[in-house]
């Protein structure tokens, strides 16, 4: 086997590089082949500082549009409770629960459409697909503001589910076409990010233009006209702005676009924008780690859909009014942010992924726990409200170290795409078990519900770290086979397109 390896060129045919270069210029940075067996350098640059050059001039032009186009993401998912606050159900006319039925409609649609959408993401692009989708969702949330009956509401809610349910698999997917697996937590967590501050912000946005005065049409139709308007602005803004690939970047010279491939080609993905074929993508699901992934996410989706659907009722239950309820949510929120990026960067330091996810599902098991094993919330109101903290530090940061970890141990693009639309929406529709705990009987202190949440925390902590173990061990496994200790940062991913299968395959822990 020589150093050359496999990419697909823009017409979709596959041609024959080397280990460095791209398909126009085999020769650009030669220097870096391996064989097998034999584990050299290959998997790393010796200038880093052209590398870290690369990734500044990735993280600048890319993750602030994406970071924003998930912050309109969450604002248009979550803007129905904000309308709800200024009397939507009384001047639609809703019968009773019919409120309820709109945030549950949401979840179909989300699951049913996340994979064949993330599908064509992968086929035309999620550069060109994920502004399409913006642009679906804020016109979705944009005719919100016509609509005068339920009925209407709960059309716009479906298609609004729709055009939603492959953008966080996409963004997940894109990135890993411009970033190493070593690299990509900390970036999907400043993503990610976008989304804690939209909902500790989207109260006081709300707030902002429920101030309009004289208006002939309620304010809540203000606010889905106003944050939809802007979506849509930015959504045509980003079609010609995001890249389809680091060798169609603009902003890229020749040689970098050659380091961008080498650095995709041996630490990311087996094939550099491989054809997808839905046949092989679902070779995914012969493995048996795939379906302890996705009950890993179904263990993730119930506290992190609890936090975000209830924990206004939850600090509420602390005794506040209800303008302190709102905004005393928010330090939480925030400081979620601000723990997820610490575990992010503290995993991509590390190189290791399931510890700091088993750290994540440990806080949000305490924290529930914590909150429900006090007797009297307003008497021991401190301990109560740290506990709504160690809440939102627990779910926020499994959310993406998750994602990170299975796609880290995927090298086929094509797999890699389709596990992730269905364990991302897989982890969503945990919003149905959620908001079916959480029983108006038992408020205000919801005592069922926390320890219930709180018992997925802690089933989430041990399939991990069993997960983790088993990886572990058959890595041990492998290095005695082989002879040779070897790391899965070390292996191009090149040789590792047939997952577990291959001989030379590693577990990234």
């Amino acid at each position: 086997m020589s150093s050359s390896a496999r990419a697909s060129s823009p017409d979709g045919t596959v041609k024959k590089t080397d280990a460095l270069g791209t398909a126009e210029e085999p020769n650009t940075l030669k220097g870096y082949g391996s064989v097998p067996g034999v584990i050299d350098e290959v998997t790393r640059v010796v200038d880093h500082k052209a590398e870290r050059r690369l990734c500044r001039k990735f993280d600048y032009r890319l993750l602030p549009i994406l970071a924003v186009m998930y912050l309109f993401n969450a604002l248009d998912k979550g803007n129905l409770g904000n309308a709800e606050t200024d009397g939507m159900s009384k001047d639609l006319n809703f019968k009773p629960n019919e409120y309820n039925l709109l945030l549950s409609i949401f979840f179909v649609p989300f699951v049913i459409f996340a994979p064949p959408f993330s599908m064509l993401g992968k086929k035309f692009s999620p550069a060109r697909v994920l502004p399409i989708l913006m642009f679906s969702f804020g016109s979705f949330t944009m005719l919100s503001s016509a609509a005068y009956n339920f009925s209407g509401m709960f059309a716009l809610r479906w298609f609004l589910g729709m055009s939603e349910a492959a953008f966080f698999p996409l963004v997940i997917y894109y990135l890993t076409t411009f970033y190493r697996r070593g690299e990509l937590a900390r970036r999907l967590a400043v993503f990610y990010a976008a989304s804690n501050i939209a909902n500790a912000f989207s109260g006081l946005i709300a707030f902002g233009v429920f101030q309009i005065k004289g208006s002939h049409i309620p304010n809540w139709r203000y606010l889905f006209i106003i944050e939809g308007g802007v979506t849509v602005l930015f959504a045509i803004f980003a079609f010609f702005y995001l890249p389809r690939s680091a060798a169609e970047a603009k902003f890229l010279s020749e040689e970098e676009k050659a380091l961008a491939f080498h650095r995709i080609q041996v630490d990311s993905s087996a094939v550099v924008n491989e054809e997808f074929s839905f046949r092989e993508a679902l070779g995914i699901f012969k493995h048996p780690t795939t379906y302890v992934f996705l009950c890993i996410e179904i263990c993730l989706g119930v506290p992190l859909q609890g936090v975000a659907l209830f924990l206004p009722q939850i600090v509420g239950g602390l005794g506040y009014p209800t303008v302190k309820t709102n905004l005393y949510t928010v330090a939480p929120n925030v400081t979620g942010a601000v723990m997820l990026l610490v575990l992010a960067f503290s995993s991509d330091w590390s190189k290791l992924r399931s510890p700091f996810i088993v750290l994540g599902f440990l806080l949000t098991f305490s924290g529930f726990m914590i909150y429900a094993s006090i007797d009297d919330v307003q008497g021991d109101i401190q301990v109560a409200y740290f506990a709504t903290f160690m809440m939102t530090w627990g779910t926020s940061a499994p959310s993406v170290m998750l994602s990170t970890w299975y796609n880290n141990n995927i090298a086929h693009e094509g797999r890699r795409v389709l596990l992730t639309s269905i364990g991302v929406p897989l982890a969503n529709l945990m919003g149905l078990v959620s908001s079916n705990l959480f029983r108006k009987q038992d408020a205000p202190k919801y005592t069922p519900a926390l320890i219930s949440v709180a018992a997925f925390g802690a089933t989430g902590a041990c399939l991990t770290a069993s997960l983790a173990l088993y990886m572990w061990l058959d890595n041990k496994r492998r290095d005695r086979s082989d002879g040779v200790k070897i790391r899965a940062r070390d292996i191009p991913t090149e040789r590792m397109r047939d997952g577990p299968a291959s001989a030379e395959f590693r577990w990234f822990l």
